[in-house]
């Protein structure tokens, strides 16, 4: 049935929990149109089940998926997707506007309550893979947004990035044709642990009944204190054999997960000066720069970035909001706008570039980049802040009222 394309004509289907990219009466029309029938499988028996993208299904106490629902999937009566794979299989997810809402790496931080360095690793590592690309700026659209919801919880649950990596590569090698098994199998997370859900039922990639990651926890012994004693760089490249500038990037992004910031600030300058001037390194490094509270040094190294690659936009946006913390105003708007220039449908810009106007009382140019930001990112964890400076105006409040 998760093929290329499905036919729903005689099919009972069910969504489960909250949709992320329509409404339930919309979905049941969906269904309609491609032959299906809508029930709620509680009370008529489904074909098809299908998990809504906003919700994870964590257990019983979520309500999501009862026992009787659970047996019948595990006997092969139904079938259970994610909402994701429901419109990848019907062929919509490419061709319907109103169920692909985009997210920069800052919004989906926002979003799930984690640090965007948290969200850049998670692309580096590609748990999660942008829909689209534009001067480097990654976008992702609803489906990496339920998969970033899974690792977010999986890290709230204690699980550190190095053993969430590691089951997944467990995943990996146990289904080798499955690329991203996070985002593209019905994984279900329970606390810190993993199960997969095949048709046989719920197993272990390793084949047990659950992944459990204490285990792996006691092996990476992690810590939310950065460690006291660090290495010097050059025993690193020697001790790891870091012999390219590749290696070099690699280990300083671990590095910052283990919070040995300025070990990973070291790590990034050798690859620099193994590897030669390099956007993106530069920009890694002037993010490493600013956790560690050196927005001087941050400054620069965003400045190194624009200057090695001028389209370079979430380099010009981040260095805006430095400059802006450091009290050169009118810089920062400058670099806004030059960000904008590159690429002007690029919401978190005309956000930042709205509150700082509104700071500076130059509230009508602010408020063409409010509704700009709205337009472009009606679902964004900061919509309701622009709605309700808009709302400031009578002529604009219905418009944008939600």
């Amino acid at each position: 049935m998760t093929s290329a394309t499905i036919s729903l004509n005689g099919l009972h289907v069910s969504f489960v929990g909250k949709l992320g990219g329509v409404n339930r009466r919309e979905a049941a029309q969906l269904v309609r149109k491609h032959g299906g029938t809508p029930v709620d499988h509680r009370e008529t028996t489904a074909d098809l089940v299908v998990i809504g993208a906003d919700e994870l299904p964590l257990g019983d106490d979520e309500g999501l998926l009862d026992e009787a629902t659970r047996q019948a999937a595990a006997e092969g009566k139904l079938e259970i997707i994610s909402e994701t794979q429901f419109w990848q299989c019907i062929g919509l997810v490419e061709g319907e506007q109103n169920i692909r809402r985009l997210y920069t790496p800052a919004m989906l931080a926002k979003l799930l309550d984690v640090s965007v360095a948290t969200v850049r690793r998670w692309h580096r590592r590609k748990l999660i893979v942008p829909v689209r690309e534009v001067h480097r700026l990654p976008y992702f659209d609803f489906q990496e947004v339920a998969t970033a919801r899974r690792l977010a919880q999986l890290l709230a649950a204690g699980a550190s990035p190095v053993a969430i990596e590691k089951k997944l590569a467990e995943l990996s090698r146990y289904l080798p044709d499955v690329e991203r098994p996070i985002a593209q199998l019905s994984v279900i997370i329970e606390g810190k642990q993993l199960l997969l859900r095949q048709d046989e039922g719920l197993i272990e990639p390793s084949g047990q009944m659950r992944i459990d990651f204490d285990a792996i926890e006691s092996q990476h012994v992690t810590s939310d204190e950065p460690q006291q004693q660090i290495i010097s760089i050059q025993d690193q490249l020697e001790q790891r054999e870091l012999v390219t500038p590749e290696d070099m990037i690699e280990y300083a992004g671990q590095l910052e997960d283990e919070r040995q910031l300025e070990a990973a600030a070291e790590m990034y300058r050798a690859a620099l000066a193994a590897g030669g001037p390099a956007p993106e390194v530069s920009f890694q490094l002037a993010e490493v720069l600013y956790r560690m509270g050196d927005l001087t040094a941050a400054r620069e190294r965003y400045y190194m970035a624009i200057e090695l690659d001028e389209d370079y936009v979430e380099a010009r946006a981040n260095l805006g909001c430095v400059l802006a913390e450091t009290g050169q105003p009118e810089l920062a708007i400058a670099a806004f706008r030059g960000a904008l220039q590159h690429h002007n449908d690029y919401p978190d810009v005309h956000y930042h570039l709205a509150r700082i106007l509104d700071d500076h009382d130059l509230q009508e140019d602010a408020e063409i980049h409010w509704k700009s930001f709205l337009d472009l990112a009606p679902d964004s964890p900061w919509a309701d802040e622009a709605r309700q400076r808009l709302a400031y105006e009578p002529e604009l409040a219905a418009e944008y009222d939600s």
